[in-house]
Parts: C-alpha cells; structure tokens; sequence
C-alpha cells in the first residue's frame, strides 16, 4: 500500500501557520506530508510548478494525491472537517 501524499502549499505567511499545524496533527503514518513555500520557491522550483498544476490560487492551499480540495477551490479553506472527509488522519 503506498503513502497518501498530503502537500500543503503556503506563502509563508502567518496566516498559513495554522492550517500547516493542523495538517502536522492529523496527518498519519499513511501519509507523505510535503509543506511547500511558494513564495520563498524551492530548489528546482517544483512547488510552483506544482501550485500552477494543481490550479491553487489560494493561500494555504491543500491536495492529496495530486488533487486540490474543493475547501481549497471554492475559496472556505481547509479545516479538519474537510481535511478529515478527504481522507487525512485515517489509516
């Protein structure tokens, strides 16, 4: 069985720090957790190139498996209510 990738996307700002700890407490052994800085970049410029894939024009940001949530979308933001139906925090 292979991991459930969980990436967050931030743009390093305060108001990104909480969904990044709610992630960290729900995520599970299950789970390949990625927390990306857009803002700052990374070294081969993956998360951008990842942010503008996955369509994410909102900060904080969540996908799994290569898939934005719709809390992400539709402009509510993650909580652990959404974070929880999509799977993260379940083995």
């Amino acid at each position: 069985m292979s991991k459930r990738k969980v990436e967050v996307f931030t743009e390093g700002c305060p108001k990104c720090e909480p969904t990044v700890d709610l992630v960290k407490s729900l995520v599970c052994d299950n789970c390949e957790l990625i927390i990306y800085d857009v803002k700052k970049g990374c070294d081969t410029n993956v998360c951008r190139e990842l942010a503008t894939k996955y369509g994410v024009t909102r900060y904080p940001s969540v996908a799994i498996n290569g898939q934005l949530l719709d809390c992400c979308v539709n402009g509510d933001g993650p909580s652990e209510k959404t974070l929880r139906a999509a799977g993260i925090g379940s083995n």
